[in-house]
């Protein structure tokens, strides 16, 4: 399939699936993520109009950014490490990785030095399996109330991983429960602004995180194909 095709093929899906859900396409913003593919490929994803564009890490990032950083809106998906801020600090306008407080307070240092304002999803393991990053949902009411001593940092949304499974509707309990996390954390005025947007859903399960109320998705093999392609 050519890039174009696969553009069209995901907004199908999105589509379909928004209806099916009740909601409207344009509650849904696509990150591709370039991750595993190279400059001239991430070029022809922007060509293409798609302008969220998302990384990682920093090593793979840099020379697309290098090349690219201007044309696109970067979000930086992975695990950030403190001593790694300084790379995405001015460059990535999205952090999807917030899981806490010394991470939290490096990002505010670095964006109060640089007088930017940081957009930011808390990182929740919802499904509480080991082997993902994030912070258990009792924990980030609290959390986020800290946050909002850090001006810098606009925390937009929560952010989750589902558990890798062949059956994408294994997904649903913990897209799902991502959602009453934020509807409960609204209710109970976590901080002024509503928390608004859910980043969750990848290649192989986003139709169901739609179904579920993502705002955001991040597709890679789906959308941006691998590099052989």
């Amino acid at each position: 399939m050519t890039l174009e095709q696969r553009i069209a093929h995901v907004n199908k899906v999105v589509s379909e699936a928004c209806e099916r859900a009740g909601r409207s396409p344009e509650e849904v913003n696509i990150v591709a993520v370039t991750k595993y593919v190279s400059v001239d490929k991430t070029r022809q994803v922007l060509d293409s109009g798609i302008v969220h564009l998302g990384e990682n890490r920093w090593q793979s990032a840099k020379p697309k950014w290098e090349a690219l950083g201007s044309r696109g809106v970067w979000h930086f998906i992975g695990q950030l490490q403190s001593n790694k801020v300084k790379d995405v600090i001015g460059k990535f306008a999205y952090i999807h990785s917030l899981d806490r407080l010394s991470l939290a307070k490096e990002l505010e240092r670095q964006a109060s030095a640089a007088d930017i304002t940081l957009k930011a999803f808390v990182q929740v393991n919802v499904s509480g399996e080991d082997t993902k990053a994030g912070m258990p949902p009792e924990k980030v009411f609290d959390f986020i109330r800290q946050l909002g001593e850090f001006p810098h940092i606009e925390v937009i949304g929560l952010m989750t991983m589902a558990p890798f499974d062949s059956d994408a509707e294994s997904a649903r309990p913990v897209f799902r429960g991502l959602r009453e996390l934020r509807e409960d954390l609204n209710a109970k005025n976590v901080q002024a602004k509503p928390i608004e947007h859910l980043s969750m859903g990848m290649s192989g399960d986003f139709e169901v995180a739609i179904e579920e109320g993502a705002t955001w998705v991040r597709l890679g093999s789906i959308l941006v194909g691998k590099e052989e392609d």
